[in-house]
C-alpha cells in the first residue's frame, strides 16, 4: 500500500520507498473492454512504465444503464444498496491483473454525473450522502487489500452543500469499508485543483489539478506551485493535462494535441512539483471504437490510440527523476539566470534539496545561464537528456560556483531537452540509467 512521505511531497510505498505516480486516463475501461482486451491494455502500459490507471466505477457514458462488455450494471434496480456482484467481479479481474503487473487503479467510484454542476450521461440521480457512504464502504471493503488509490469526484467541481456532503460521505464510507489503507485525492474539472474544496480535509492525502484541454501551453506549473506553498503541506500533480490527439478547444478546428504538448505539460508539471503525472490520449480514455458515437473529436480507435508516441514517452520522465535522489527533490526557479520565459518557451527548474543534482527543462531547446552555486560539490558533470528517446549525451565536466551558459543540441518547437547537473563526487551515472 501507499502513504504520504515525511516530508509531506511525495507518495511512497509502506517500507518508505519512492513511488512515482504515472497515470494514464483509462476513464472507460471498466465499461466498454472484455477481459482479454483489458489483458492487451494493461501489458501495453505496464511495458510502457505506467504505474497507475486512472479508471472510472461508474462510467460517465450513461454507466447506470449501459452495461459493460458483458452486459452487466453497476446496480440492481439502479439503487446504490444493491451493488452487483457480476458487474463488480469484472473490476475485481481488472484490478487483480493490474496489480499483477505491477500497477495501481486509481479507482473513482463514480464520475460526477448528477452530483455536480454539469449534467452528463442521462442519469437518474442515485447518490445523496447516505447512499454515498454506504456505497463506499462496500467498495472499501471489497478492495481493503488491493493495489487500489481512492480518487473522489470525477470532472465535477463542488458548487452545493450538497455536492460537498456528498463527496465527503463517499470518502467516509471508503475509510470505514479499508481502514484507512489506501491514499485518496478529487478529481475536479478543468481549470481547478482539490485543494479549491477540500484541501483541509483529512481524507485528501494529495492535491490533483486539471489543467484540461483548452489551449495551447497552459502554464500548469503555475497551479502546482500554488498547491505547493499550500498549508497542510500535501503532495499534488496534474491529473489530467491535455489529451493527445485531442481538439484545442480554444484553437483552431484543425489544432489537435500531440506528443511535444504532452511532454512539456509533464516535464513543467514535475520540476514545479508535482510528485507525479498524468498522460491521457483521446482515442484511449473513453475506448473509442469506429461503431460508437464520435466524441470529443476522436480521430482513431483506442487499439491504434494507445501507441502514439506520447504514451512511450512518458516513461523517460519517470527514469530520469528516478534515476536521481527522489525523495530530496524541490522546485527552484533561481537556478535560472536567464530569462525563464512564458508561453510555450517556458523553461522549469528543479534539484535535489542539498544541490547534488539539478534539472532545466527548456521546450524549446533554447540556450539556458544557471547559476552554479546552487550545486554541491567542487565539479559538476553536465548532460542533455532527451525526453523523446531517453538518451543521454554528456556535454563536459566544468567547476561549480559562478554562472554558466548551456546550448542544447537542437532548437525549436519539438526540440525540448533537460540539462542535468550533477555533483561530481556523488556518482550518480548515466540520467535516466539505474536508480540514485
Amino acid at each position: 500500500m501507499l502513504r504520504v512521505s515525511e516530508n509531506g511531497r511525495f507518495l511512497v510505498h509502506q517500507d518508505g520507498s519512492p513511488f512515482f505516480y504515472l497515470g494514464d486516463t483509462a476513464w472507460s475501461l471498466l465499461q466498454r473492454l472484455r477481459r482479454e482486451e483489458v489483458d492487451h491494455f494493461l501489458e501495453d502500459r505496464a511495458a510502457k512504465g505506467f504505474t497507475a490507471l486512472q479508471v472510472v466505477g461508474i462510467s460517465e457514458f450513461d454507466g447506470l444503464t449501459v452495461g459493460n462488455a458483458y452486459g452487466e450494471v453497476p446496480f440492481h434496480d439502479l439503487d446504490p444498496a444493491k451493488p452487483n456482484d457480476a458487474y463488480y467481479r469484472h473490476v475485481d479481474y481488472v484490478v487483480e491483473r493490474a496489480e499483477a503487473l505491477g500497477m495501481y487503479i486509481a479507482l473513482l467510484p463514480t464520475w460526477g454525473d448528477k452530483v455536480g454542476p454539469l449534467q452528463w450521461g442521462t442519469g437518474p440521480e442515485v447518490f445523496d450522502p447516505e447512499t454515498a457512504r454506504s456505497y463506499g464502504e462496500y467498495l472499501g471493503r471489497r478492495y481493503r487489500d488491493s493495489a487500489v488509490i481512492w480518487v473522489i469526484g470525477g470532472d465535477r467541481d463542488p458548487t452545493e452543500e450538497r455536492h460537498y456532503a456528498t463527496w465527503r460521505a463517499l470518502a467516509e464510507g471508503l475509510n470505514r469499508g479499508d481502514g484507512g489503507a489506501h491514499v485518496m485525492t478529487f478529481h475536479p474539472q478543468g481549470g481547478s485543483s482539490s485543494s479549491d474544496f477540500f484541501h483541509e480535509d483529512p481524507w485528501l492525502d494529495f492535491n490533483m489539478q486539471q489543467s484540461g484541454h483548452g489551449a495551447y501551453n497552459i502554464d500548469n506549473y503555475n497551479r502546482i506551485a500554488a498547491d505547493y506553498v499550500r498549508t497542510p503541506t500535501k503532495p499534488c500533480m496534474d491529473g489530467e493535462p491535455c489529451y493527445e490527439d485531442h481538439p484545442v478547444r480554444q484553437g483552431p478546428d484543425s489544432a489537435y494535441f500531440d506528443a511535444y504538448d504532452a511532454r512539456k505539460l509533464a516535464y513543467w508539471a514535475l520540476f514545479a512539483g508535482a510528485h507525479g503525472h498524468t498522460y491521457g490520449a483521446n482515442g484511449v480514455f473513453q475506448f473509442w471504437t469506429p461503431d460508437r458515437e464520435d466524441r470529443f473529436g476522436v480521430r482513431r480507435p483506442w487499439q491504434e490510440a494507445m501507441n502514439l508516441p506520447g504514451s512511450a514517452q512518458m516513461q523517460h520522465a519517470r527514469r530520469l527523476l528516478e534515476s536521481r535522489p527522489f525523495l530530496t527533490r524541490v522546485p527552484d526557479q533561481s537556478l535560472l539566470l536567464s530569462d525563464s520565459g512564458t508561453g510555450g518557451g517556458h523553461v522549469r527548474a528543479t534539484r535535489a534539496s542539498d544541490g547534488s543534482y539539478a534539472l532545466v527543462y527548456t521546450p524549446l531547446g533554447e540556450p539556458v545561464r544557471v547559476d552554479m552555486a546552487k550545486l554541491s560539490g567542487e565539479a559538476a558533470i553536465a548532460h542533455w537528456y532527451d525526453p523523446r528517446d531517453g538518451s543521454a549525451r554528456q556535454i563536459e565536466s566544468l567547476p561549480t560556483g559562478g554562472e554558466q551558459e548551456f546550448t542544447p543540441p537542437s532548437s525549436g518547437p519539438g526540440n525540448d531537452w533537460v540539462l542535468v547537473l550533477d555533483d561530481a563526487a556523488r556518482g550518480y551515472g548515466t540520467p535516466g540509467g539505474d536508480h540514485g
